[in-house]
Protein backbone atom coordinates (compact mmCIF):
# COMPACT_ATOMS: atom_id res chain seq x y z
CA UNK A 1 0.00 0.00 0.00
CA UNK A 2 2.66 2.49 1.02
CA UNK A 3 4.59 1.98 -2.22
CA UNK A 4 1.59 2.90 -4.39
CA UNK A 5 0.34 5.76 -2.23
CA UNK A 6 3.85 7.21 -1.89
CA UNK A 7 3.41 8.65 -5.40
CA UNK A 8 0.05 10.22 -4.55
CA UNK A 9 -0.03 13.75 -3.14
CA UNK A 10 -0.65 13.16 0.57
CA UNK A 11 -2.75 16.30 0.84
CA UNK A 12 -5.51 14.76 -1.30
CA UNK A 13 -5.84 11.65 0.89
CA UNK A 14 -8.45 11.71 3.69
CA UNK A 15 -7.36 12.88 7.11
CA UNK A 16 -8.84 12.26 10.55
CA UNK A 17 -12.58 12.93 10.46
CA UNK A 18 -12.73 13.15 6.65
CA UNK A 19 -14.90 10.83 4.56
CA UNK A 20 -13.83 9.15 1.31
CA UNK A 21 -16.69 8.09 -0.94
CA UNK A 22 -15.04 5.59 -3.28
CA UNK A 23 -16.65 5.08 -6.70
CA UNK A 24 -16.53 1.32 -7.27
CA UNK A 25 -17.54 -0.39 -10.51
CA UNK A 26 -16.22 -3.80 -9.43
CA UNK A 27 -13.37 -3.70 -11.95
CA UNK A 28 -9.70 -4.18 -11.08
CA UNK A 29 -8.84 -0.47 -10.74
CA UNK A 30 -11.68 0.56 -8.45
CA UNK A 31 -11.37 -2.56 -6.26
CA UNK A 32 -7.69 -1.77 -5.71
CA UNK A 33 -8.52 1.83 -4.81
CA UNK A 34 -11.22 0.69 -2.39
CA UNK A 35 -8.75 -1.64 -0.64
CA UNK A 36 -6.06 1.06 -0.49
CA UNK A 37 -8.44 3.67 0.92
CA UNK A 38 -9.93 1.21 3.38
CA UNK A 39 -6.50 0.51 4.88
CA UNK A 40 -5.52 4.19 4.84
CA UNK A 41 -8.73 5.35 6.54
CA UNK A 42 -8.66 2.67 9.24
CA UNK A 43 -5.09 3.60 10.17
CA UNK A 44 -5.75 7.35 10.31
CA UNK A 45 -9.21 7.72 11.80
CA UNK A 46 -10.92 8.66 8.53
CA UNK A 47 -14.20 7.29 7.20
CA UNK A 48 -14.86 5.37 4.00
CA UNK A 49 -17.96 4.38 2.03
CA UNK A 50 -18.38 2.69 -1.35
CA UNK A 51 -20.78 3.84 -4.07
CA UNK A 52 -21.79 1.78 -7.12
CA UNK A 53 -23.87 3.06 -10.03
CA UNK A 54 -25.73 0.45 -12.08
CA UNK A 55 -25.90 1.75 -15.67
CA UNK A 56 -28.38 -0.97 -16.68
CA UNK A 57 -26.60 -1.36 -20.01
CA UNK A 58 -25.53 -5.01 -19.83
CA UNK A 59 -28.59 -6.76 -18.43
CA UNK A 60 -27.76 -9.51 -15.94
CA UNK A 61 -24.06 -8.61 -16.01
CA UNK A 62 -24.82 -5.13 -14.63
CA UNK A 63 -26.78 -6.63 -11.74
CA UNK A 64 -23.99 -9.16 -11.16
CA UNK A 65 -21.45 -6.33 -10.78
CA UNK A 66 -23.64 -4.54 -8.23
CA UNK A 67 -24.08 -7.72 -6.15
CA UNK A 68 -20.33 -8.38 -6.26
CA UNK A 69 -19.43 -4.95 -4.88
CA UNK A 70 -22.24 -5.07 -2.30
CA UNK A 71 -21.11 -8.48 -1.01
CA UNK A 72 -17.44 -7.51 -0.86
CA UNK A 73 -18.25 -4.37 1.12
CA UNK A 74 -20.45 -6.34 3.52
CA UNK A 75 -17.63 -8.83 4.11
CA UNK A 76 -15.17 -6.01 4.87
CA UNK A 77 -17.54 -3.86 6.94
CA UNK A 78 -17.55 -0.96 4.45
CA UNK A 79 -20.77 1.11 4.13
CA UNK A 80 -22.24 0.64 0.66
CA UNK A 81 -24.74 2.60 -1.42
CA UNK A 82 -25.97 1.97 -4.95
CA UNK A 83 -27.94 3.83 -7.59
CA UNK A 84 -29.15 3.28 -11.12
CA UNK A 85 -30.53 5.16 -14.09
CA UNK A 86 -31.94 4.85 -17.58
CA UNK A 87 -28.75 5.75 -19.45
CA UNK A 88 -30.10 5.07 -22.94
CA UNK A 89 -33.26 7.07 -22.30
CA UNK A 90 -31.26 9.98 -20.87
CA UNK A 91 -28.86 9.91 -23.84
CA UNK A 92 -31.79 10.07 -26.25
CA UNK A 93 -33.57 12.90 -24.45
CA UNK A 94 -30.41 15.03 -24.01
CA UNK A 95 -28.78 14.31 -27.37
CA UNK A 96 -25.73 12.68 -25.76
CA UNK A 97 -23.70 9.60 -26.58
CA UNK A 98 -24.35 6.62 -24.29
CA UNK A 99 -20.89 7.10 -22.77
CA UNK A 100 -21.53 10.79 -22.03
CA UNK A 101 -24.98 10.06 -20.58
CA UNK A 102 -23.57 7.30 -18.35
CA UNK A 103 -20.90 9.65 -17.03
CA UNK A 104 -23.38 12.46 -16.29
CA UNK A 105 -25.79 10.19 -14.43
CA UNK A 106 -22.97 8.47 -12.54
CA UNK A 107 -21.39 11.68 -11.29
CA UNK A 108 -24.76 13.18 -10.40
CA UNK A 109 -25.42 10.10 -8.25
CA UNK A 110 -21.96 10.29 -6.63
CA UNK A 111 -22.39 13.96 -5.79
CA UNK A 112 -25.81 13.37 -4.23
CA UNK A 113 -24.41 10.61 -2.03
CA UNK A 114 -21.34 12.65 -1.07
CA UNK A 115 -23.58 15.54 0.00
CA UNK A 116 -25.42 13.19 2.37
CA UNK A 117 -22.12 12.34 4.07
CA UNK A 118 -21.40 15.93 5.05
CA UNK A 119 -19.11 18.80 4.05
CA UNK A 120 -15.89 16.82 4.68
CA UNK A 121 -16.75 14.10 2.15
CA UNK A 122 -14.99 13.85 -1.19
CA UNK A 123 -15.42 11.51 -4.13
CA UNK A 124 -12.48 9.25 -5.00
CA UNK A 125 -12.15 7.61 -8.42
CA UNK A 126 -9.62 5.05 -9.67
CA UNK A 127 -8.37 6.84 -12.79
CA UNK A 128 -4.71 5.92 -13.28
CA UNK A 129 -1.76 6.87 -15.50
CA UNK A 130 -2.98 4.81 -18.47
CA UNK A 131 -6.40 6.48 -18.26
CA UNK A 132 -4.68 9.86 -18.24
CA UNK A 133 -2.72 9.09 -21.42
CA UNK A 134 -5.86 7.84 -23.16
CA UNK A 135 -7.80 10.94 -22.10
CA UNK A 136 -5.15 13.33 -23.46
CA UNK A 137 -4.96 11.47 -26.79
CA UNK A 138 -8.75 11.22 -27.04
CA UNK A 139 -9.13 14.97 -26.46
CA UNK A 140 -6.36 15.69 -28.97
CA UNK A 141 -7.95 13.75 -31.83
CA UNK A 142 -11.42 15.19 -31.09
CA UNK A 143 -10.04 18.72 -31.12
CA UNK A 144 -9.24 20.61 -27.96
CA UNK A 145 -7.41 23.52 -26.36
CA UNK A 146 -5.07 23.60 -23.41
CA UNK A 147 -7.77 22.46 -20.98
CA UNK A 148 -8.24 19.19 -22.88
CA UNK A 149 -4.50 18.62 -23.35
CA UNK A 150 -4.04 19.08 -19.59
CA UNK A 151 -5.99 15.87 -19.01
CA UNK A 152 -7.42 15.07 -15.60
CA UNK A 153 -6.34 16.81 -12.41
CA UNK A 154 -5.55 14.88 -9.23
CA UNK A 155 -7.84 17.20 -7.31
CA UNK A 156 -10.80 18.89 -9.00
CA UNK A 157 -13.43 20.39 -6.73
CA UNK A 158 -15.09 17.48 -4.96
CA UNK A 159 -13.32 14.84 -7.09
CA UNK A 160 -10.02 13.19 -6.14
CA UNK A 161 -8.00 10.94 -8.46
CA UNK A 162 -5.07 9.77 -6.30
CA UNK A 163 -3.74 7.11 -8.71
CA UNK A 164 -2.93 9.26 -11.76
CA UNK A 165 0.79 8.47 -11.40
CA UNK A 166 0.22 4.71 -11.02
CA UNK A 167 0.22 2.33 -14.01
CA UNK A 168 -2.55 -0.22 -14.46
CA UNK A 169 0.04 -2.99 -14.48
CA UNK A 170 1.07 -1.93 -10.97
CA UNK A 171 -2.54 -2.17 -9.81
CA UNK A 172 -2.75 -5.67 -11.31
CA UNK A 173 0.36 -6.68 -9.34
CA UNK A 174 -1.12 -5.16 -6.18
CA UNK A 175 -4.40 -7.06 -6.64
CA UNK A 176 -2.55 -10.32 -7.17
CA UNK A 177 -0.40 -9.80 -4.08
CA UNK A 178 -3.40 -8.91 -1.89
CA UNK A 179 -5.79 -11.45 -3.39
CA UNK A 180 -8.28 -8.75 -4.38
CA UNK A 181 -11.03 -10.10 -6.66
CA UNK A 182 -12.76 -8.14 -9.41
CA UNK A 183 -15.31 -8.52 -12.20
CA UNK A 184 -14.63 -7.87 -15.87
CA UNK A 185 -16.82 -5.86 -18.22
CA UNK A 186 -16.83 -7.96 -21.39
CA UNK A 187 -17.19 -4.85 -23.57
CA UNK A 188 -13.78 -3.60 -22.38
CA UNK A 189 -12.11 -6.23 -24.58
CA UNK A 190 -13.99 -5.13 -27.70
CA UNK A 191 -12.15 -2.38 -29.64
CA UNK A 192 -15.35 -1.66 -31.58
CA UNK A 193 -17.46 -1.06 -28.46
CA UNK A 194 -16.08 2.43 -27.73
CA UNK A 195 -13.50 4.86 -29.04
CA UNK A 196 -11.56 4.62 -25.78
CA UNK A 197 -11.37 0.85 -26.15
CA UNK A 198 -9.75 1.31 -29.55
CA UNK A 199 -7.18 3.67 -28.05
CA UNK A 200 -6.44 1.34 -25.14
CA UNK A 201 -6.31 -1.92 -27.09
CA UNK A 202 -4.80 -0.84 -30.41
CA UNK A 203 -3.16 2.59 -30.26
CA UNK A 204 -1.46 2.62 -26.86
CA UNK A 205 0.41 -0.69 -27.45
CA UNK A 206 1.81 0.75 -30.70
CA UNK A 207 2.97 3.89 -28.89
CA UNK A 208 4.63 1.81 -26.20
CA UNK A 209 6.39 -0.21 -28.89
CA UNK A 210 7.92 3.09 -30.02
CA UNK A 211 8.75 4.08 -26.44
CA UNK A 212 7.97 1.95 -23.36
CA UNK A 213 7.66 5.18 -21.33
CA UNK A 214 5.01 6.68 -23.65
CA UNK A 215 2.33 6.72 -20.94
CA UNK A 216 4.69 8.38 -18.48
CA UNK A 217 5.74 11.01 -21.01
CA UNK A 218 2.15 11.82 -22.03
CA UNK A 219 1.25 12.26 -18.37
CA UNK A 220 4.26 14.56 -17.81
CA UNK A 221 3.32 16.65 -20.85
CA UNK A 222 -0.25 16.94 -19.54
CA UNK A 223 1.12 18.22 -16.22
CA UNK A 224 3.14 20.92 -18.02
CA UNK A 225 0.11 21.96 -20.07
CA UNK A 226 -2.03 22.03 -16.91
CA UNK A 227 0.40 24.48 -15.35
CA UNK A 228 0.24 26.72 -18.43
CA UNK A 229 -3.56 26.39 -18.52
CA UNK A 230 -3.82 27.59 -14.93
CA UNK A 231 -1.71 30.61 -15.81
CA UNK A 232 -4.07 31.42 -18.71
CA UNK A 233 -7.07 31.06 -16.38
CA UNK A 234 -5.51 33.43 -13.82
CA UNK A 235 -4.62 36.04 -16.44
CA UNK A 236 -8.08 35.84 -17.99
CA UNK A 237 -9.60 36.34 -14.54
CA UNK A 238 -7.42 39.44 -14.06
CA UNK A 239 -8.55 40.88 -17.40
CA UNK A 240 -12.22 40.30 -16.56
CA UNK A 241 -11.98 41.55 -12.98
CA UNK A 242 -13.98 44.69 -13.77
CA UNK A 243 -16.78 43.03 -15.72
CA UNK A 244 -20.23 44.43 -14.97
CA UNK A 245 -22.65 41.71 -13.89
CA UNK A 246 -26.42 42.12 -13.75
CA UNK A 247 -29.20 39.57 -13.80
CA UNK A 248 -29.23 38.05 -17.28
CA UNK A 249 -26.42 40.27 -18.54
CA UNK A 250 -22.63 40.71 -18.34
CA UNK A 251 -20.74 43.62 -19.92
CA UNK A 252 -17.02 43.83 -20.66
CA UNK A 253 -14.94 46.53 -22.31
CA UNK A 254 -14.42 45.69 -25.97
CA UNK A 255 -10.83 46.94 -25.61
CA UNK A 256 -10.10 44.47 -22.79
CA UNK A 257 -11.03 41.60 -25.09
CA UNK A 258 -9.29 43.03 -28.16
CA UNK A 259 -5.98 43.55 -26.32
CA UNK A 260 -5.79 39.99 -24.96
CA UNK A 261 -3.85 37.21 -26.75
CA UNK A 262 -6.29 34.81 -28.39
CA UNK A 263 -5.84 32.00 -25.81
CA UNK A 264 -6.66 34.44 -23.00
CA UNK A 265 -9.51 36.04 -24.97
CA UNK A 266 -11.14 32.61 -25.39
CA UNK A 267 -10.81 31.95 -21.66
CA UNK A 268 -12.19 35.40 -20.86
CA UNK A 269 -15.30 34.58 -22.86
CA UNK A 270 -15.68 31.28 -21.02
CA UNK A 271 -15.46 33.08 -17.70
CA UNK A 272 -18.10 35.56 -18.86
CA UNK A 273 -20.44 32.67 -19.68
CA UNK A 274 -19.84 31.36 -16.15
CA UNK A 275 -20.76 34.74 -14.64
CA UNK A 276 -23.83 34.95 -16.83
CA UNK A 277 -24.97 31.63 -15.36
CA UNK A 278 -25.02 29.89 -18.73
CA UNK A 279 -21.87 27.86 -18.00
CA UNK A 280 -19.51 26.45 -20.61
CA UNK A 281 -21.41 23.37 -21.66
CA UNK A 282 -22.29 23.41 -25.38
CA UNK A 283 -20.32 26.66 -25.85
CA UNK A 284 -17.70 25.15 -28.12
CA UNK A 285 -14.65 26.50 -29.91
CA UNK A 286 -16.76 27.35 -32.97
CA UNK A 287 -18.97 29.68 -30.88
CA UNK A 288 -16.01 31.33 -29.14
CA UNK A 289 -14.25 31.94 -32.46
CA UNK A 290 -17.48 33.39 -33.87
CA UNK A 291 -17.62 35.96 -31.06
CA UNK A 292 -13.98 36.92 -31.67
CA UNK A 293 -14.67 37.15 -35.42
CA UNK A 294 -17.60 39.42 -34.62
CA UNK A 295 -15.23 41.63 -32.62
CA UNK A 296 -12.81 41.92 -35.54
CA UNK A 297 -15.39 42.53 -38.27
CA UNK A 298 -17.91 44.85 -36.64
CA UNK A 299 -17.52 48.31 -38.08
CA UNK A 300 -16.63 51.11 -35.68
CA UNK A 301 -19.73 52.71 -34.18
CA UNK A 302 -22.02 49.92 -35.39
CA UNK A 303 -23.77 47.22 -33.42
CA UNK A 304 -23.62 43.52 -34.29
CA UNK A 305 -25.15 40.48 -32.63
CA UNK A 306 -24.73 36.71 -32.60
CA UNK A 307 -27.08 34.02 -31.27
CA UNK A 308 -25.45 31.33 -29.11
CA UNK A 309 -26.62 28.16 -27.29
CA UNK A 310 -28.80 28.38 -24.16
CA UNK A 311 -30.58 31.48 -25.46
CA UNK A 312 -27.47 33.64 -25.03
CA UNK A 313 -26.87 36.62 -27.30
CA UNK A 314 -23.42 38.15 -27.84
CA UNK A 315 -23.63 41.81 -28.84
CA UNK A 316 -20.97 44.40 -29.63
CA UNK A 317 -22.31 47.87 -29.01
CA UNK A 318 -19.93 50.80 -29.34
CA UNK A 319 -17.12 50.10 -26.85
CA UNK A 320 -18.70 47.13 -25.09
CA UNK A 321 -19.23 43.38 -25.41
CA UNK A 322 -22.58 42.41 -23.92
CA UNK A 323 -23.62 38.81 -23.25
CA UNK A 324 -27.24 38.52 -22.22
CA UNK A 325 -30.11 36.11 -21.88
CA UNK A 326 -32.93 38.58 -21.33
CA UNK A 327 -35.24 39.73 -24.17
CA UNK A 328 -33.58 42.11 -26.61
CA UNK A 329 -34.65 45.65 -27.40
CA UNK A 330 -35.03 46.00 -31.16
CA UNK A 331 -32.06 48.16 -32.07
CA UNK A 332 -30.04 48.58 -35.25
CA UNK A 333 -27.35 45.95 -35.69
CA UNK A 334 -24.91 45.04 -38.43
CA UNK A 335 -25.41 41.89 -40.54
CA UNK A 336 -22.27 39.89 -41.27
CA UNK A 337 -22.02 37.49 -44.19
CA UNK A 338 -23.13 34.00 -43.23
CA UNK A 339 -23.82 34.88 -39.56
CA UNK A 340 -27.46 34.17 -38.56
CA UNK A 341 -29.05 36.58 -36.08
CA UNK A 342 -32.49 36.78 -34.53
CA UNK A 343 -34.13 40.19 -34.80
CA UNK A 344 -37.74 40.60 -33.66
CA UNK A 345 -39.78 37.73 -35.06
CA UNK A 346 -37.25 36.80 -37.76
CA UNK A 347 -34.02 34.91 -38.08
CA UNK A 348 -31.85 36.75 -40.61
CA UNK A 349 -28.78 35.62 -42.55
CA UNK A 350 -26.87 37.73 -45.09
CA UNK A 351 -25.82 35.45 -47.97
CA UNK A 352 -24.07 35.79 -51.29
CA UNK A 353 -26.71 33.74 -53.07
CA UNK A 354 -30.47 33.30 -53.18
CA UNK A 355 -31.56 30.65 -50.72
CA UNK A 356 -35.07 30.24 -49.34
CA UNK A 357 -37.38 33.15 -48.66
CA UNK A 358 -36.02 36.66 -48.29
CA UNK A 359 -34.95 39.85 -50.05
CA UNK A 360 -32.37 40.30 -52.81
CA UNK A 361 -30.41 43.56 -52.85
CA UNK A 362 -27.80 44.77 -55.29
CA UNK A 363 -24.14 43.72 -54.81
CA UNK A 364 -21.57 46.12 -53.38
CA UNK A 365 -20.80 49.08 -55.61
CA UNK A 366 -18.58 51.02 -53.24
CA UNK A 367 -17.23 51.22 -49.66
CA UNK A 368 -20.52 52.54 -48.29
CA UNK A 369 -22.37 49.45 -49.53
CA UNK A 370 -20.23 47.12 -47.43
CA UNK A 371 -22.17 47.75 -44.24
CA UNK A 372 -25.66 46.20 -44.14
CA UNK A 373 -27.69 46.76 -40.98
CA UNK A 374 -31.12 45.80 -39.75
CA UNK A 375 -33.21 47.89 -37.40
CA UNK A 376 -36.67 49.26 -36.75
CA UNK A 377 -38.21 51.56 -39.35
CA UNK A 378 -37.10 55.13 -38.75
CA UNK A 379 -39.76 57.89 -38.69
CA UNK A 380 -40.17 59.38 -42.16
CA UNK A 381 -38.51 56.47 -44.00
CA UNK A 382 -39.76 56.06 -47.56
CA UNK A 383 -39.63 53.23 -50.08
CA UNK A 384 -39.87 53.51 -53.85
CA UNK A 385 -41.48 50.23 -54.86
CA UNK A 386 -42.48 49.15 -58.40
CA UNK A 387 -46.15 49.84 -57.62
CA UNK A 388 -45.40 53.34 -56.27
CA UNK A 389 -44.52 56.31 -58.45
CA UNK A 390 -43.05 59.73 -58.03
CA UNK A 391 -40.55 59.37 -55.18
CA UNK A 392 -42.20 56.52 -53.37
CA UNK A 393 -44.34 56.47 -50.27
CA UNK A 394 -43.71 56.49 -46.54
CA UNK A 395 -43.35 53.13 -44.83
CA UNK A 396 -46.17 54.16 -42.52
CA UNK A 397 -48.50 54.66 -45.53
CA UNK A 398 -47.38 51.39 -47.15
CA UNK A 399 -48.10 49.50 -43.93
CA UNK A 400 -51.59 50.96 -43.80
CA UNK A 401 -52.12 49.85 -47.42
CA UNK A 402 -51.00 46.34 -46.52
CA UNK A 403 -53.13 46.34 -43.36
CA UNK A 404 -50.07 45.97 -41.13
CA UNK A 405 -50.81 47.20 -37.61
CA UNK A 406 -48.66 49.73 -35.78
CA UNK A 407 -47.39 47.02 -33.41
CA UNK A 408 -46.42 44.79 -36.34
CA UNK A 409 -44.79 47.70 -38.18
CA UNK A 410 -42.49 48.40 -35.24
CA UNK A 411 -41.26 44.79 -35.43
CA UNK A 412 -40.71 44.66 -39.19
CA UNK A 413 -36.99 44.36 -40.01
CA UNK A 414 -35.85 47.33 -42.09
CA UNK A 415 -32.55 46.87 -43.95
CA UNK A 416 -30.13 49.74 -44.47
CA UNK A 417 -27.16 49.76 -46.87
CA UNK A 418 -24.60 52.42 -46.17
CA UNK A 419 -27.13 54.10 -43.90
CA UNK A 420 -29.85 54.29 -46.60
CA UNK A 421 -33.11 52.34 -46.39
CA UNK A 422 -32.88 49.49 -48.93
CA UNK A 423 -35.80 47.20 -48.03
CA UNK A 424 -38.48 46.39 -45.47
CA UNK A 425 -39.64 42.82 -44.97
CA UNK A 426 -43.25 42.22 -46.11
CA UNK A 427 -43.12 45.46 -48.14
CA UNK A 428 -40.26 45.01 -50.61
CA UNK A 429 -36.95 46.35 -51.92
CA UNK A 430 -36.44 49.98 -52.89
CA UNK A 431 -35.96 50.35 -56.67
CA UNK A 432 -32.51 51.88 -56.21
CA UNK A 433 -31.34 48.72 -54.41
CA UNK A 434 -33.16 46.10 -56.50
CA UNK A 435 -30.70 43.97 -58.57
CA UNK A 436 -31.58 43.24 -62.21
CA UNK A 437 -33.21 39.86 -62.76
CA UNK A 438 -30.65 37.08 -63.00
CA UNK A 439 -27.78 39.32 -61.92
CA UNK A 440 -25.54 38.68 -58.86
CA UNK A 441 -26.94 39.95 -55.58
CA UNK A 442 -26.65 39.87 -51.85
CA UNK A 443 -29.53 37.92 -50.37
CA UNK A 444 -31.04 38.39 -46.92
CA UNK A 445 -32.53 35.04 -45.97
CA UNK A 446 -35.52 35.54 -43.67
CA UNK A 447 -37.07 32.83 -41.55
CA UNK A 448 -40.00 33.85 -39.40
CA UNK A 449 -40.05 32.50 -35.85
CA UNK A 450 -42.94 32.33 -33.43
CA UNK A 451 -44.53 35.76 -33.17
CA UNK A 452 -45.78 37.47 -30.06
CA UNK A 453 -49.54 37.50 -29.78
CA UNK A 454 -51.13 40.87 -29.92
CA UNK A 455 -53.08 41.88 -26.82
Amino acid sequence: MEELLSRCPRWVLPGRGDTALCAVSGGLDSMCLLDLLDQWCRERGANIAAAHFNHQLRGAASDRDERFVRDWCAAHDIPFVSGDGDVKGFALSEGLSVEEAARELRYAFLRREAAKLGPRARIYTAHHADDQAETVLFNLIRGTGTAGLAGMAVYQGDLVRPLLCVRRSELADYAAARGIPHVEDDTNADPEAAARNLLRLKVMPLLEDLNPRAVEHIGAAAAHVRSADRAIEREAARRTAHVEVREGRVTLSRLALAEAPEAEAVRMLQQLFDRLGAGRRDIGAVHLRAVLDLLRHTAAGKESRLDLPHGVTARFCRDWLILETRPQTLTEIQLLLGRPVTWGDCRLTLLGRREGEGLAIRPETGPADRVVTVGPVEPGDRLCLPETRGGGRSVKRLCLDHRISLRERDRLPAFYVGGRLAAVWRLGVDESFAPPAGEPCRFIQIQEVEKEREP
